[in-house]
Parts: structure tokens; sequence; C-alpha cells
């Protein structure tokens, strides 16, 4: 296993997503169950784990914290070998009245203490408030990173200009948009443009909210009040339906190669760009330590360029994109702005 980097910061090539063990799938593992995923993910070699504050049971205010909260109880012990990336949403009040970097820093504080820890390695902002001058984020996380506060800063589901507005103030470490096989907008320019200024692009949904395992059928219930894959556009019946190629495809590469769908679809962004690091996520332990093995499957040069062909010449059916702000709806998934 070849570790990656996100800016300066090292990483395990495959990361873990740990929202879902507080939102978005459906009814939440307990407790205990979702520190011991946690912590077998470690053992097994992950070293890059991603939460954020706002990732709670239906991403209700008073269940704000959740999930950094249990990242934080399964990593103590592990802390100084273990990378943690979190998120903040920039309320417009709240900045415009006690400044921008006293908003991040208040921010920080409350999440360092869910995380029990001093310091976090990439400190996102969730999205990015068009009220609020990005010049100014940009600035207060470069003075947060030298207070010693955070390793690093980076921005999610953004376009390249966005992105290299926010690099040229205070160097990005990593940008986290979705991409995946059926979602693939990001390599056109973000992907080229963080490969050529030393920013990871990190993943979320590599696996699609899990439809390219091969797992999610069109019958499969979503009707869950705190279930996202009822929004994403991939995952509407006559979607799923149309999409069949790719698993088919996938199911063809994972049997030569004696891996999973999801494996697969894993190897194939990692053997592509250097500067990836996925960040699959998962409610189920097995599936995540499976998921963390993508890292051992290896494409061999004739193999990915026989997938990637093949898969070009699939129509993908639906589309989310990677261009979202602060105040967006999940309802909004899709739609052309």
């Amino acid at each position: 296993m070849n570790k990656r980097k996100l800016g300066d910061i090292e990483v395990s090539p495959i990361g873990m997503g740990c929202m879902g063990l507080s939102h978005g799938y459906g009814d939440i593992p307990d407790e205990k169950y979702s520190i011991k995923a946690i912590q077998k993910a470690y053992e097994f070699g992950c070293t890059f784990y991603d939460t954020a504050e706002a990732y709670g049971p239906n991403l209700l205010a008073e269940n704000m914290g959740h999930n950094e909260k249990i990242v934080g109880e399964a990593l103590k012990e592990y802390r100084q070998d273990a990378v943690i990336a979190t998120k903040l949403h920039l309320p417009e009040e709240e900045a415009k009245s006690n400044g921008v970097y006293e908003t991040l820093l208040s921010h920080l504080k409350k999440s360092m203490e869910r995380l029990q820890t001093d310091y976090v390695d990439l400190y996102y902002l969730h999205r990015v408030n068009q009220k609020i001058p990005l010049e100014e984020v940009a600035e207060g996380m470069g003075k947060l990173i030298e207070e010693g506060l955070i390793r690093g800063w980076g921005l999610s589901q953004v376009p390249v200009r966005i992105i290299e507005n926010a690099h040229e103030i205070t160097p990005l470490s990593a940008v986290q948009n979705i991409y995946s096989m059926v979602e693939r907008g990001v390599e056109a320019e973000v992907i080229p443009y963080c490969l050529e200024n030393n920013i990871g692009l990190v993943p979320f949904s590599p696996i699609a909210s899990g439809f390219l395992s091969g797992k999610v059928k069109a019958n499969t219930d979503f009707s869950h009040s705190d279930d996202v894959r009822k929004f994403v556009p991939q995952l509407k019946k006559e979607n799923i339906e149309a999409n069949r190629p790719i698993i088919d495809l996938l199911e063809e590469y994972a049997e030569k190669k004696n891996s999973t769908n999801a494996q697969i679809s894993l190897a194939w962004m990692l053997h592509k760009y250097p500067n990836v690091v996925p960040i699959p996520g998962s409610k189920n332990q097995e599936r995540i330590l499976e998921n963390l093995g993508a890292w051992n499957v290896e494409l061999s040069k004739s193999e990915f360029s026989a997938l990637e062909d093949a898969l070009n010449k699939i129509e993908v059916h639906g589309y989310r994109g990677f261009n979202e702000t602060e105040g967006g709806s999940m309802e909004d998934w899709g739609k052309k702005k």
C-alpha cells in the first residue's frame, strides 16, 4: 500500500467517509458498532477519516457534531497516526457579526472538542457561501494554519475558478468533490488544475451511493426520512435500470481480478490519477474493509485502458454535478442552474 499526499499531508490511498454512521443512509448503527468500525479500518491500514460538524441524524441542529464525537472517541488512542478531516458551514449572520476568522475559529474549537484533539489535519469549507468573500475565508484559514490549529484546508463541491481564487491566497491541500464512474465532470478542469498545483482531489461518493457495487436495485427502498439516496439522480428507478451496462462492465472486471465491483471502481480512479484519495462511506464493517481493500487491486496498463475505453462508450443516465453553494437543497441535485 503506497501512501498518497493531499498537499503535504500524507494519507492512505483510500480514506473512510464516516457520514453514514450518523446520517444519510437510513437507520444508523449503534454507537459502539460505529466506533469499532472506525477502529477496524485503522487496524486495516486506513489513516484518513472524513467527518463534518453537520453530520448527525436528519442533519438537525440539535444533532450537530454527532459524527465528530464518534470519530473522536474511536481515534483518541491513535490520534498521532490518524489524519482527520472535518468541515464547517459558514453562516452569513454569524460571519458578518463576529468576523470571518472568529467564526472559523469558533466552529473549529467546537469541532476539536468533539474530536478530542487540539488540532485538525484538514479543515474544509463545506459549501462556499456566496454572501461571504472567499478571500476572507482563505485568509482566515491561512491564519489557522499559522497558529498550528489546522495543517491544511480545503473546499467542497467547487469549480476550478473558485479553487484557483482561493489557492492564490492560501494554498489548498485538498478539494472534496463528487467523483465516480458515473460523475466524471471534475476530469475536465478540476483534476488537471489540482494535479498542477499540488492539491489532492478527495472524491466523495466514489461508489455512487452504492450503485457501482451492484447491490442497489430498482426496487431498493430509499423512503427513510434520513436517506439521501432518494435525491441521487443516478438512483432514480429508470436510471438504475438504464445504467445497468456499467454494472455489467464492473462485474466482468471483478471476476477477472477476483475482486468486487466496488473495488474495481475504486482501483480505476486510483490508477488514473496519483492525487486522488477516495473516501467511500458505509455503515457496514465488512463493506468498509472491502472498500479499503481496493488499494490492493492493481489494474495493468492494458486492463485500465480497456476498462476506460469501454466505460467511455457507455452513456450515463443522471448527473448531479459538483458546483454547489451554501443554501442549496438536496432536491436541487442534478437540476440545471
